[in-house]
């Protein structure tokens, strides 16, 4: 449904890594260990053993690791099973696997695209 259109990993933070400070790429950003300060960028994966303290915005974001902030992403928000994410989220799409933890609010738009108008009744019979 979602298809990145630039597949290419442009960052990578290892596991044995920590990071300080705000980042924007484009392309993917995987995090595979500690990152604390803001994203942005097209698609951001976060791994098992990741963990993020800050604000990320992006395309699509997928959490396996633990976020601490923010999430604001234009196509999809996913949480794995393995995934904590303690913040807001504002996204089209949003999706939490069971064993995936939420705490905060969510705010799934509509595409507006996708919306059919149907006339009323009066309108019809006129």
């Amino acid at each position: 449904m979602f298809k990145r259109k630039n597949n290419k990993l442009e960052a990578l933070i290892g596991a044995n890594s920590e990071f300080r400070g705000d980042i924007t790429t484009q392309g993917t950003f995987r995090i595979d260990g500690v990152f604390c300060g803001n994203i942005t960028a097209d698609w951001v994966i976060l791994g098992e053993s990741g963990s993020i303290n800050g604000d990320i915005t992006a395309r699509s974001v997928i959490i396996g690791g633990k976020v601490d902030g923010n999430v604001k992403a234009e196509e999809l928000v996913e949480i794995k099973h393995t995934g904590q994410l303690i913040g807001d989220v504002n996204t089209r799409m949003l999706s939490v696997a069971e064993g995936g933890i939420f705490e905060g609010r969510s705010l799934v738009q509509k595409d507006e695209s996708k919306i059919v108008d149907f006339p009323g009744k009066e309108a019809v019979t006129k």
